[in-house]
């Protein structure tokens, strides 16, 4: 059996990276069934982006790798960073305008899978085979 990997990024989400590594931390090391209904039942915001992260990387895997099984599905890797800063202005007293930056987060999430096994065909190859054998002895 063979580990599969598949990977999505999710890039601009508006929430800070600190509160979003939070929800992030939350589902790390799990398997993604479990994740999304941690993730379901999560009351915070950024649990939206994470959820639509942890699911476009499950699809990914699951369409580059059909036969994966969907039981074994992981998230191997799951990191939050700072996206792109956006400098804007509120209006102060006396004239003034006062900065402020809205603050955007990068989600990357990296899934592991293993490669379903082929039952049917091998297990008669292998009936096959042994009697066979016991026939030429």
């Amino acid at each position: 059996m063979e580990t599969r990997f598949a990977y999505a990024i999710i890039k601009g989400t508006d929430s800070m990276p600190r509160k979003t590594s939070v929800v992030a931390a939350l589902v790390r090391d799990r398997y993604v069934s479990d994740a999304v209904v941690i993730l379901e039942n999560t009351p915070r915001r950024a649990a939206r982006a994470v959820l639509k992260a942890v699911e476009s990387a499950n699809a990914n895997l699951l369409n580059k790798y059909p036969s994966t099984d969907t039981k074994t599905v992981r998230i191997a890797r799951i990191s939050v960073t700072a996206g792109t800063r956006i400098r804007r202005y509120v209006p102060a007293s006396r004239g003034r305008a006062l900065p402020f930056e809205k603050v955007s987060s990068n989600i990357f999430v990296e899934v592991a899978g293993e490669e379903k096994e082929k039952k049917s065909a091998d297990k008669g190859k292998k009936a096959e085979k042994k009697a066979d054998d016991k026939e030429k002895k």
